[in-house]
């Protein structure tokens, strides 16, 4: 063979080789690229199949919450004062919105020519996406009809971010009336959802969805008992994630109905006789601490926060000079005036200080250290007794009582009656007082001069001035202890929660305080001089004809103070200025039911304005009578001593309600919900129906 032919051989044998080494090398490759595939295969179908087939399972099936009805709130003759009903509600989600806020406004204006929008509805919306985040969907328009809903659905695509949902809405009937009782819910901020964080991980569980809570009132201080319990239902979604079916649903439970304590009626009447003045009246029964009435004027309507308060209304409640968001009756703090003398009284007793016997000379004044306390009218009352210097309301007895006892003795028996501190009543925010002490002005001032107790402070303390502070709902409870004789009970505005699923009435006891040593011979002697005041002293006028035996002190406080020297003139004061007229009070006085403690702000002498307004309540609670139309207009204007006219039967006076859309008629049915495109099966389902 010639050595070319040779040479050409080898060279194939080694292209040979590379081509064989080359197949091979692509075949170890191919085997172990498909070796990798069928180890990823092993791996996902039968290592991790459990674990894949869930996720896939959760992409194909939403699990979504359904809010429970919020519980109702009724007083105890079952009248309802806070409750449900469904509606349509036009929502944004701002983040689903192009152009950010100038898109959002173009947005609205166009929306605003298929669904009517007004001002106030924008201005709401601008201040609940300063709230919240700009995923949230918030609503620009609520209470929609059937005929805007149509219309908005029909040109829908228009508009992306923005749908039709079926809201719960809360439902105030009665507008005003008890506003700073019952209180409001409104949409969960941001502080509201960092304090849920904290809370345990099946209560947080249980809000998933819920948009609203409780603000303030009972609504926020029950807000548990009122929420229920979140059901939840299992939908299957398409890819883009669009509802297909319904596969499994779990009901909610609705919340629990509260029954109050409080007759709202006597709660209206009261809030009626106030008229446009400011004040606050708290009754008790003190039997068991059960609150019959809880009055703070003037008042507010609920129903303006459910959906997001506007700006209009927001600065009108917010910079009033009347402060109608001011609870008075919880946390407006006042001098108790004469209302307090009473209970000096009994503090001399218990503490040896002073008989009942013993008598006082009232010159009209009592100087100390070179400084003049004087008495009203300036005029004395000659010999006084402690039970005379109650019905005529002496001023020197009790100065010269508050001078020997000294303030820090007062604190120590006064204190017991829970002046100066928190009773503890089921709502929020309760204001403390104050009952004076020299320990408490050394911690209540920072300077040494400031913090330095002087004698002279403690005269005035006497009669109920000076550094006194207390809430109506202190003096009523104190008022309670006294008359019932010692015996306590805190004060609670809930009596009842009512299961509505199963039926149940859970009773709340009544929470009895150690009594009080009381020895029932110096509460005789109170007692007495109480009921005096209302047949032969600052009463009489106000309680004649009374078939009834109450008792009661009146009492005139002073909003500003008067220069050495000088007399109070109403008439050259600002009325915010003038005197606030204040009246405790207990009925039937031998064995009472009923004690209660009112404040008129600046509105004089307490026989004029507060001491009617107590007269109308025992009448109420006692007799089972309704003042008429003139006494209602006269004890508004402070011109009312015994009733007049005729009075009417309290079950015959119709309850004043709120204009509110009926919530039959705002509530949409299921076929109605069911036509919403887009609405998922949850929306459906979550819908709240009136109970």
């Amino acid at each position: 063979m010639p050595l070319r032919a040779i040479a050409e051989l080898k060279d194939l044998e080694r292209e040979l080789d590379r081509f064989r080494l080359r197949v091979l090398a692509a075949a170890v490759f191919v085997l172990l690229a498909f070796g990798l595939l069928l180890a990823r295969l092993v791996w996902l179908q039968v290592v991790r199949h459990e674990e894949l087939a869930t996720q896939a399972e959760a992409n194909r099936i939403a699990v979504l919450p359904i809010v429970p009805n919020r519980g109702l709130i009724v007083d105890r003759n079952g009248v309802v004062l806070a409750t449900n009903y469904s509606a349509y509600t036009l929502e944004i989600t701002p983040s689903r919105v192009d152009g950010g806020a100038e898109g959002l406004d173009r947005l609205i204006d166009e929306l605003s020519a298929v669904v009517p929008i007004e001002t106030r509805d924008r201005r709401r919306f601008k201040r609940l996406l300063e709230e919240t985040r700009r995923f949230e969907s918030l609503p620009i328009r609520t209470r929609l009809d059937d005929e805007e809903v149509a219309r908005f659905m029909a040109q829908r695509f228009r508009f992306p971010g923005v749908d039709v949902r079926a809201r719960l809405f809360r439902q105030y009937p009665l507008g005003e009336t008890g506003s700073h009782l019952v209180g409001y819910i409104g949409r969960i901020n941001q502080a509201e959802k960092a304090a849920i964080e904290e809370w345990p991980d099946e209560v947080q569980a249980n809000y998933r969805g819920t948009e609203h809570i409780g603000k303030l009132g009972l609504e926020q201080k029950y807000e548990r008992e009122l929420h229920g319990i979140t059901g939840f239902e299992e939908v299957e979604t398409s890819a883009g994630g669009r509802a297909v079916r319904r596969l499994a649903s779990h009901p909610p439970t609705p919340g629990d109905t509260l029954v109050l304590s409080v007759d709202i009626r006597l709660q209206a009447l009261v809030e009626q006789l106030f008229g446009e003045r400011r004040g606050a009246l708290v009754a008790i029964d003190p039997r068991n601490g059960e609150v019959l009435a809880f009055v703070s004027k003037p008042t507010f309507d609920p129903n303006l926060f459910v959906d997001g308060i506007d700006w209009d209304s927001w600065k009108e409640l917010n910079e009033s000079i009347d402060k109608p968001l001011l609870n008075r009756a919880l946390r407006g703090t006042y001098p108790p005036g004469s209302t307090f003398k009473p209970f000096m009284a009994m503090a001399a007793l218990t503490s040896g200080k002073r008989s009942a016997a013993e008598v006082i000379q009232d010159g009209g004044s009592f100087t100390f250290g070179g400084h003049v306390f004087r008495s009203h009218g300036d005029h004395g009352l000659g010999a006084v007794d402690m039970h005379r210097s109650i019905v005529k309301s002496s001023n020197v007895y009790y100065y010269t009582l508050a001078n020997e006892m000294g303030v820090d003795l007062m604190h120590r028996h006064l204190s017991p009656f829970g002046f100066g501190q928190r009773t503890g009543i089921d709502l929020e925010g309760e204001a403390a007082g104050v009952l004076p002490s020299t320990e408490w002005k050394r911690r209540a001032y920072k300077r040494p001069e400031q913090q330095r107790w002087y004698a002279g402070e403690t005269i005035s303390l006497g009669i109920g001035q000076g550094y006194n502070h207390f809430t109506m709902l202190q003096l009523a409870s104190a008022t309670a202890t006294l008359v019932a004789g010692g015996e306590r009970f805190r004060p609670r505005l809930v009596r009842e929660v009512e299961d509505v699923v199963s039926g149940e009435r859970r009773p709340l006891p009544a929470d009895a305080l150690e009594p009080l040593p009381l020895q029932p011979a110096h509460v005789e002697v109170i007692r007495r001089a109480l009921h005096a005041v209302t047949t032969e002293g600052t009463g009489t006028r106000v309680f004649a004809g009374a078939p009834y035996r109450s008792g009661g002190k009146t009492g005139t406080a002073q909003a500003v103070g008067i220069r050495q020297g000088a007399k109070y003139d109403a008439a050259r004061l600002a009325e915010h200025q003038r005197d606030h007229s204040l009246y405790m009070a207990a009925a039937p006085i031998d064995a009472p039911t009923v004690a209660l403690a009112v404040i008129v702000e600046n509105a004089g002498f307490g026989a004029q304005a507060a001491a009617p307004i107590a007269r109308r309540v025992f009448d109420y609670l006692l007799l089972g009578e309704y003042p008429s139309e003139e006494d209602i207009a006269a004890t508004q204007l402070g011109q009312s001593s015994a009733p007049i006219g005729t009075p009417r039967r309290a079950a015959d006076v119709p309850l004043p309600g709120a204009e509110l859309p009926s919530p039959a008629a705002a509530a949409p049915g299921p076929a109605a919900a069911q036509r919403v495109a887009g609405a998922t099966p949850a929306a459906a389902a979550g819908e709240a129906v009136p109970r």
